[in-house]
């Protein structure tokens, strides 16, 4: 029996033809993702060899992909053909590989070294980036309080009497200026910044899709310029669910990390547009089990998300924000910003849960997931120097 990758590339494969340049490099991109969900740090030779393929066949479709021929450089020396390594890193010099300028590296851990130091110290400082997309180029994704949400909760990040992160360290990107390229710039610059003793805290609200009839969860968040009318627009312009597990889990030196994700909404804009029709690759679902996993990896990471694979984050006229937001901040507020991360996602889930049946006669249960090693994790933590609890995009 021929390997479920061999299959997967059968079928995409027959399609090739039909396909331009352009779609081409969409597909090609997206094969590259796969790859790149099937490596992390202690993936074995069949999973590598795999990977490996599939970025064969991504850089046989698009060969000026850059990031395709520097993965496969990677898992070609991995697997002991320096010869191959060579030649395909040349390839990623010449063509820009932007993963090569970042020294990108999923097979090593961020916080490797951590262990070698003991546990980690009081928090140094505190960083945020806070992503919300309600407003898209594509109007028929529009969401009512998703921008609202991530505005309302960088606010509650910065307030001296609850979050107490210094303004300038919340980054917030709102509707237009949350495009794919500049979610990832804000990441990399995150995991530049943040020291081994800093918090770090990633919030996105946004569509979250999965890929047509893949029912494990978000393979990509839909951005403010996300091509939604075909999944090859999708492949080339949202931002991949594994650049972001990747940025957490690979370039994030902080010993005390936080992700909450807030992606699978259930608004009628992704069946009836204004025409009618139906917004073809974005179809509502929330992080994996492989996303979660991936996540976590690592020490002091903890992840939050607004529902279970199987349900739909819901957002509320009477409470003019999402569910899961509005209870996540006043559970941060009731607790003044001192609760630990564990008693913080009790406090909302079951707040979540409660509200959500009432109003809605639905399901929706935020999920956490903790690293093996987290060490009193306080998002309102004391640091000196605080400064104005105001915040501006």
């Amino acid at each position: 029996m021929k390997p479920a990758y061999l299959i997967l590339l059968a079928v995409l494969f027959s399609a090739l033809p039909r396909l331009h340049a352009q779609e081409r490099c969409g597909l090609a991109k997206d094969l590259m993702v796969r790859a790149l969900e099937r490596i992390k740090p202690g993936s074995g030779p069949s999973d590598l060899e795999d990977a490996l393929q599939l970025l064969k066949h991504s850089t046989s479709q698009c060969s000026s992909l850059g990031d395709a021929w520097y993965y496969r450089s990677l898992i070609e020396s991995k697997l002991g053909d320096e010869k191959q390594a060579r030649y395909a890193l040349d390839k990623a010099k010449m063509f820009g590989a932007e993963a090569l300028e970042q020294n990108a590296d999923p097979f090593v851990l961020a916080t490797a070294t951590a262990a070698e130091s003991g546990p980690p110290g009081p928090v140094h400082d505190k960083w945020a980036l806070v992503i919300g997309v309600g407003k898209f180029h594509d109007g028929r994704l529009n969401l009512q309080y998703t921008t609202k949400d991530a505005r309302d909760f960088a606010a509650a990040l910065t307030d001296v009497n609850y979050g107490r992160f210094r303004q300038d360290h919340v980054r917030l990107l709102l509707d237009q200026d949350a495009t794919t390229r500049n979610v990832k710039s804000e990441l990399n610059q995150l995991a530049r910044k943040a020291g081994r003793d800093d918090l770090v805290v990633i919030y996105l609200a946004s569509h979250g899709s999965a890929r047509e009839g893949d029912l494990g969860g978000v393979n990509y968040v839909v951005t403010y310029d996300t091509e939604t009318d075909d999944p090859d627009g999708l492949y080339a312009t949202a931002l991949p669910m594994v650049e972001l597990v990747n940025a957490v889990r690979n370039r994030v030196k902080s010993r005390r990390a936080v992700v909450i994700l807030d992606t699978c909404h259930s608004g009628g804009a992704l069946t009836a547009g204004a025409r009618g029709f139906k917004v073809a690759a974005v179809n509502p679902s929330a992080a994996s089990d492989d996303t979660l996993n991936g996540l976590r990896q690592g020490e002091g990471r903890a992840v939050l998300t607004s529902s279970r694979v199987d349900e739909s984050s819901y957002e509320s006229s009477k409470l003019h924000n999402g569910y899961f937001t509005f209870y996540l901040i006043q559970a941060l507020k009731q607790g003044h910003g001192r609760d630990p991360i564990d008693k913080l996602y009790s406090n909302v889930r079951d707040a979540v849960a409660a509200g959500v049946q009432s109003e809605f006669h639905a399901h929706q249960t935020p999920v956490m997931s903790l690293s093996d090693k987290v060490t009193d994790i306080i998002l309102g933590v004391d640091i000196s120097g605080l400064q104005s609890s105001s915040v501006a995009p």
